[in-house]
């Protein structure tokens, strides 16, 4: 095929853009982009995403990446300086930035948990997570229903949803899955396996629907791990960061993993960067041998630039303690929104911090929704585990205009909804 030379107007061309989808990157990311109106989107700055049309959207959704917003200042002022200077390691030598960056991350993880391993994406640090295990001989994968830990094949035996498991099996031998928030079934798996056992569980299930866990769940789970020797991963890679209004979403029942599992807000919305942190007993056998497991780019200074900015901006500017009081007043104004349409459109609302879900009667609703919602200029999220839910992630950094913006929009798609569909 002939590659012809192509302008700025060309590359902000819907039809254009959304014809080299088709051809090389994937006809059905096109049909989706076309079905929500073929915007082509070219710039961003806090709380708001740019399209080539000269429209604006309100982004509450950016699946959980966004804690900082787009574009942060003080994160994008240290990318560009690690590009000015040195953006990626010989890997030969010792590199200043990971160092820092890990002990930045450390200082605000559980007791305990001070090793730091980065990677480049969730995905990975759930691979990663999952050799460490077996390498100390947890060899049996327990996970919990509708939880999700990435495609990647290891990670994908732990993302229990057959439509994405199917077409891949067989995947990782001795893994199950068991009833998320279920401390009996939990148990069960847990004294079937033994000190063979490794589970892998989220404080909130994201993907899951915003399905929030009976308190004492993840305490319990703590303490059927150290039971039955199991080895315990907590995967924080949407909740932690200040998603759910606490560092992390163990804090609150004071659980200590062998491993926590950390990204999406990690990159400060500038440059792609997860962690898998282990306690040191846990990371031994990674620190004993620093090639038992590699990536080229992963740990790359310009990566671990933003990581490191980022996580001095969370704490800087107290970003937990604003996400833990935006989320309450948020969720007070979803369900306000919602009251008039609970028990038939609406069938529940629930979150924690800026982790919050719209359960509808249906997922033709859910996408009717969020249709209306792009019509207004915010863009939502659906969940992938739960098509029923709406899933709302904005960053701590909206305004109190903002905020309005989105209660208006979202009053004014329900009814839209609610009309439409009877």
């Amino acid at each position: 095929m002939t590659v012809s030379p192509v302008g700025e107007a060309a590359v902000a061309d819907p039809s254009y853009v959304a014809r080299l989808y088709r051809e090389h990157l994937a006809a059905g990311r096109a049909v989706l982009g076309e079905l929500l109106g073929g915007m082509v989107e070219t710039a961003s700055e806090g709380a708001w995403v740019h399209t080539s049309d000269g429209r604006r959207y309100l982004d509450f959704g950016g699946y959980g990446v966004f804690i900082l917003g787009h574009r942060h200042p003080a994160v994008a002022e240290a990318v560009h300086r690690q590009i000015d200077a040195h953006p990626l390691a010989t890997r030969v030598f010792l590199e200043p930035v990971a160092a820092r960056a890990a002990e930045a991350l450390a200082a605000h993880t559980p007791a305990g948990l001070d090793r730091v391993h980065f990677v480049n994406s969730g995905a990975e640090a759930t691979e990663a997570a999952l050799k460490l295990a077996r390498v100390h001989g947890h060899t049996a994968l327990i996970s919990t229903t509708g939880g999700y830990h990435g495609k990647t094949l290891g990670a994908l035996s732990a993302t229990a949803n057959p439509l994405y498991q199917d077409p891949f099996r067989p995947l990782l031998p001795d893994s199950v899955s068991v009833p998320y928030g279920d401390t009996e079934a939990l148990a069960e798996a847990l004294a079937r396996f033994g000190p063979r056992a490794c589970l892998i569980v989220e404080p909130v299930q994201g993907e899951g629907g915003v399905r929030i866990p009976p308190p004492g769940y993840l305490a319990d789970a703590g303490r059927l791990c150290r039971t039955h020797g199991a080895f315990l991963i907590v995967d924080e890679i949407q909740t932690g960061l200040g998603r759910l209004g606490s560092w992390w979403g163990v804090d609150t029942e004071r659980v200590s993993p062998d491993v926590l599992l950390v990204g999406k807000g990690l990159s400060g919305g500038v440059v792609p960067v997860a962690a898998m942190v282990a306690t040191e007993r846990a990371y031994a056998p990674f620190s004993r041998d620093p090639y038992l497991h590699t990536s080229t780019f992963a740990a790359s200074p310009l990566a671990c630039a933003a990581a490191l900015a980022a996580v001095q901006t969370l704490d800087r500017e107290d970003v937990v303690t604003r996400a833990r009081a935006l989320g309450l007043r948020l969720l007070h104004g979803v369900r306000a929104a919602c009251t008039p349409y609970t028990g038939g459109l609406v069938r529940d609302v629930r979150g924690r911090g800026l982790l919050i879900g719209l359960e509808l009667g249906t997922e033709r609703a859910v996408g009717e929704l969020i249709l209306e919602l792009v019509g207004r200029g915010v863009l939502v999220n659906h969940s992938l585990n739960a098509g029923r839910v709406l899933r709302l992630t904005p960053p701590a950094v909206v305004t109190d205009a903002e905020l309005g913006l989105f209660r208006t929009a979202l009053s004014e798609s329900l009814r839209a909804v609610a009309d439409r569909l009877g």
